[in-house]
């Protein structure tokens, strides 16, 4: 991959998260939270979300808190907050 390509994003929603409405449920929540920071990703990067069943219940807030701590961990730095408190 080189620099100049945009990083890329794919989500992994199994059906251990529930039925069909629920799986694209959870992949539209991620990705709406996702798009708010792709601007962290390096450019070229891939990065796999794989959503776990309590993503179900959870709420869009927690999601993004977890995606947050998730980006963190990766050394991707702060993120907008946007996902709520730290």
């Amino acid at each position: 991959m080189t620099g100049s390509q945009p990083a890329k994003v794919g989500f992994v929603v199994s059906k251990a998260v529930g039925n069909s409405v629920v799986r694209h449920r959870v992949a539209r929540r991620l990705r709406h939270l996702v798009r708010d920071r792709i601007g962290v990703l390096p450019a070229g990067s891939a990065l796999v979300i794989r959503a776990l069943p309590p993503s179900a219940e959870a709420s869009s807030a927690d999601l993004g808190v977890d995606l947050d701590a998730a980006l963190r961990r990766l050394k991707l730095g702060s993120t907008s907050g946007s996902g709520g408190a730290e």
